[in-house]
């Protein structure tokens, strides 16, 4: 039984038990029946009143709690809808003030994420209208009035972000093409002119509109900027180059140069009045001195011509480079000529370059192959000889690729200009092999002299003898060889190894001997190093020298005279 049950059956019995003691006490007093009846009626009236107050209060408690509840279900269903959430359930077995309790502490939660979601699309709002003002961009699609689901807040931040993003970058661009514009405005010596132009170079960064028109407008005033800054530095550059020419043409002192140092480096509008006086006053002068000018632009053109191989016929074709009309028509033709000259340089400087270079390395490879060659060589002190053999090395590997290279740039240059590429009047391709087949021509020649000389060696010792030498204990020529002195009447003779071989005759190998003096006949025999035989021993060596024959086919005669004359 419950706690308020009880409490009911004891008011109850409290109740019947002071209706008992109230009966008492009227029987005590004597109070008749009918004010008996009269006052347990009154109790009665008392105590019924005050039970229907007591019920009709519960059951206006019981019509608010249904009322309330009715309502905050109500308000619930229009929130969930709003914020796009799930409905709210009621919970089963639960009574009316725990499903009231219920429904409103949802209900205020409710209304928390109602302003919150809110709050947050006011601040979005705000700055997104902040942007818009600054980019001059269309605001983000939304109704201000309704709740935004999740899902459009975050979109709307989504959008914020990117839209941020491309505000920081358009202002890092509007910064830097304005550093850009004050710079070139500065370089021009001009000013702000256009309402425009005033914006840009406003002091105020932020209080420019970064629109895509703007940006548009700015890129376009800077690249206007830059082209008459352009055009400045090549009005300055054609000046400079001009002025340069005619110093050099006319020997201007360095003085007169110094004192126009500074504006031949900045190209303002200052700058440019001062080498435009230059070039006027540099232009009097040339025409005072025509002479020296024409004389001037004519080793320029000589030059040129060196550089572009020109052959001797296309430099006679400039008729007017051995005219003495010194007049400034003649003056004209020089300086367009070389100006013709100087474009055909530039336009084929790597081609020209190359065959240069081709050329010094060819002179480079001729004078090393031509010191391998060279005996005295070998008196090497300071380790050259193993560095030329390798440069002459890598020349030698080198010069083909080059010569490679060279052929597919002239091959374009043929196909470009419809003609033959000539060096000095030479196809170049053409020389660069005779250029080979001369190297090879001569190699092959000192190949077959060494050999030549080698077979006469080899004949000349086998006729003779062959004495014997000692590499490492060379003599110099003239030097008396110890056990070699024999006295002839009193006189020393000298002997010295192939002493009889004579370098000045051509056609023969072997010198005819002399017959000895008569004072020798006393036992002083004149002695060679080849040892001179006796008739017995020439007569055994017949039989060796029978099968030589020697290039020119005068060994065999010669030798067969020897013997004769022995």
């Amino acid at each position: 039984m419950r706690v308020s049950e009880v409490h009911a059956a004891e008011s109850v019995a409290y109740l019947n038990r002071a209706l008992f003691r109230l009966q008492d006490i009227w029987e005590e007093i004597g109070i008749p029946e009918e004010q008996r009846l009269q006052r347990t009626n009154d109790v009665h009236k008392h105590i019924k009143g005050l039970l229907d107050l007591m019920i009709a209060e519960e059951e206006e408690l019981k019509k608010r709690l249904l009322k309330n509840i009715e309502s905050y279900l109500k308000e619930l269903r229009q929130l969930c809808d709003e914020l796009q959430l799930p409905a709210f359930e009621e919970e089963e077995g639960c009574t009316m003030l725990q499903m009231e309790k219920n429904s409103r502490t949802r209900l205020e939660v409710m209304k928390e994420h109602k302003r919150q979601r809110m709050e947050e699309l006011q601040g979005l709002v705000s700055k997104d209208r902040e942007l818009c003002d600054i980019m001059c961009t269309t605001p983000f699609c939304i109704d201000h009035d309704s709740i935004p689901s999740l899902t459009q807040l975050e979109s709307y931040h989504a959008y914020l972000n990117d839209l941020t993003k491309e505000k920081e970058n358009r202002h890092d661009e509007f910064v830097s093409v304005k550093r850009e514009i004050g710079t070139c405005m500065e370089d021009l010596e001009r000013q702000p002119e256009t309402s425009f132009e005033m914006d840009v170079m406003c002091e105020d960064e932020e209080a420019f509109c970064l629109s895509n028109d703007n940006i548009a407008a700015l890129k376009l005033l800077l690249s206007q900027l830059q082209e008459q800054k352009a055009e400045n530095e090549l009005r300055c550059s054609t000046f400079r180059t001009k002025i340069q020419e005619l110093w050099e043409r006319l020997n201007i002192p360095q003085e007169e140069r110094d004192a126009l140092s500074e504006h031949m480096v900045q190209s303002k509008k200052r700058n440019i009045e001062a080498l435009r006086v230059e070039v006027q006053r540099l232009d009097v002068l040339k025409m005072q001195s025509m002479k020296s000018v024409i004389e001037s632009i004519r080793a320029e053109i000589a030059l040129f011509w060196e550089r572009c191989f020109y052959s001797q016929e296309k430099q006679h074709a400039f008729v007017s480079y051995h005219s003495d009309d010194f007049t400034e028509e003649l003056l004209d033709l020089h300086e367009a000529e070389v100006q013709i000259l100087k474009k055909y340089y530039e336009d084929h400087r790597e081609l020209f370059e190359g065959v240069t270079k081709w050329q010094e390395n060819w002179t480079l490879f001729m004078e090393l192959d031509k010191k391998a060659n060279d005996p005295g060589r070998f008196n090497n002190r300071g380790g050259n000889l193993l560095k030329e053999e390798k440069q002459r090395s890598d020349l030698q590997k080198s010069l083909p690729k080059l010569e490679k290279s060279l052929k597919a740039q002239i091959d374009i240059w043929e196909q470009e200009n419809g003609r033959e590429f000539q060096v000095n009047g030479q196809k170049f391709l053409e020389y660069v092999q005779q250029q080979w087949d001369h190297h090879h021509a001569e190699k092959e020649k000192e190949k077959l002299e060494r050999q030549m000389k080698k077979s006469k060696q080899t004949q000349e010792d086998m006729l003779y003898g062959t004495t014997m030498r000692t590499p490492s204990k060379r003599r110099i020529a003239g030097t008396p060889t110890p056990g070699k002195v024999r006295k002839l009447n009193g006189t020393s003779t000298i002997s010295t190894p192939n002493s009889f071989l004579s370098s000045g005759l051509s056609g023969t190998m072997c010198q005819s001997i002399q017959k000895p003096p008569l004072s020798a006949s006393k036992g002083h025999v004149l002695r060679t190093p080849g040892h001179l035989k006796t008739p017995r021993a020439l007569d055994r060596n017949k039989e060796n020298l029978s099968h030589i024959r020697t290039p020119s086919g005068t060994l065999r005669g010669t030798c067969r005279k020897l013997l004769n004359r022995t």
